[in-house]
């Protein structure tokens, strides 16, 4: 099972990188850079899996770049606070 087929799996995944950024150091701006990137990079390659990942994907092709930086914090943040 990949990481990407169920929400709660990438959250769990991505507060588990948050933590680890965070502990070497990474300012939350840093890590809200990455996952802007990663952000781009999902949505520009793997089809969403399930409903959550689609209304993301949704969201982040209707946003502009300054709108995209706030999703991708927001996921951290989510992510962050439930790992």
């Amino acid at each position: 099972m990949s990481v990407l087929d169920s929400f709660d799996n990438w959250r769990e995944f991505l507060g588990e990188h948050v933590d680890k950024a965070q502990k070497m150091g990474f300012s939350d701006d840093q890590i809200t850079n990455v996952a802007s990137k990663m952000g781009e990079f999902l949505a520009d390659r793997v089809d969403p899996k399930n409903p959550e990942q689609r209304l993301l994907k949704e969201m982040w092709d209707a946003g502009d770049e300054q709108e995209r930086h706030t999703i991708a914090g927001l996921m951290v943040k989510m992510s962050d606070k439930a790992h």
